[in-house]
């Protein structure tokens, strides 16, 4: 293989990638959100500079993809912290679990996804909306919310949606220093609401060495949603580097 060839190439091994070259589509992709009141001092513990934390609010999320060009199907759950930085009010992707291989590389190694392997579900039980999520064996989260009991105004679930995230892109050099440690933006900006309702919820969740979403307790659930959508997800920017403002 010629070098210009090499360069080409998105991912290894190279006679197999272990994800094809994007854009990634998703198709009727459904989310149960559930935004939670937790301790202060837990957020300021997670959440880097130069982000700023405006309420001690966390939301817990679980997403089903049932139909991604190039990825397939598969689920996702996480925390995201609403922050602030530099005025703007956004989202801190703090922690992704996911069980599809070639979603957890691309999101990283692409973007920045913090994607590491869990086991989430999310499916109706009666008339319940249930999200769930085990790592390996064990039990860490479990979220249920009434379903489909009051529609939710189309253009709150599209800003919902469509909130600037904030990441760290973080790649380690040889000699365990970092080579690469940025805070990066990315925006949702292609997006189709099919659907959305909002309805009581409850969120518990179950201490882990490994998967530690309960490090930020849930004291009082705020608010939830249960959305449907089509969407694009859009390349990353760079707006905050770590080593060469520790260079300065």
């Amino acid at each position: 293989m010629k070098k210009s060839d090499v360069l080409k190439q998105m991912s290894t091994p190279l006679g197999a990638p272990a994800f094809p070259v994007g854009p990634y589509y998703f198709r009727n992709r459904e989310y149960l959100n559930i935004l939670y009141r937790t301790d202060l001092e837990a957020l300021r513990r997670v959440v880097p500079e130069p982000l700023e934390i405006d309420e001690p609010l966390v939301k817990f999320e679980i997403m089903y993809m049932p139909d991604v060009t190039g990825l397939g199907a598969y689920t996702e759950s996480g925390q995201v912290i609403p922050v602030s930085f530099n005025g703007e009010k956004g989202e801190y992707l703090h922690a992704m679990y996911v069980d599809n291989h070639p979603a957890i590389a691309s999101g990283r190694e692409i973007s920045a996804y913090p994607k590491k392997l869990g086991s989430p579900r999310l499916y109706i039980d009666s008339d319940t909306l249930v999200g769930t999520l085990d790592y390996g064996s064990l039990r860490v989260a479990t979220a249920t919310m009434g379903y489909k009991h009051q529609p939710l105004d189309p253009e709150k679930a599209r800003q919902e949606i469509m909130q600037p995230t904030f990441m760290l892109k973080i790649v380690p050099n040889y000699d365990g220093n970092p080579k690469v440690c940025r805070l990066v933006r990315a925006q949702i900006k292609d997006l189709t609401i099919h659907g959305a309702w909002t309805a009581p919820a409850r969120l518990q969740l179950f201490a882990h060495a490994l998967a530690p979403m309960a490090d930020l307790p849930v004291l009082e659930v705020v608010s939830a949603s249960h959305i449907v959508t089509d969407l694009a997800l859009s390349m990353p920017e760079i707006v905050y580097d770590y080593l060469a403002e520790s260079s300065d």
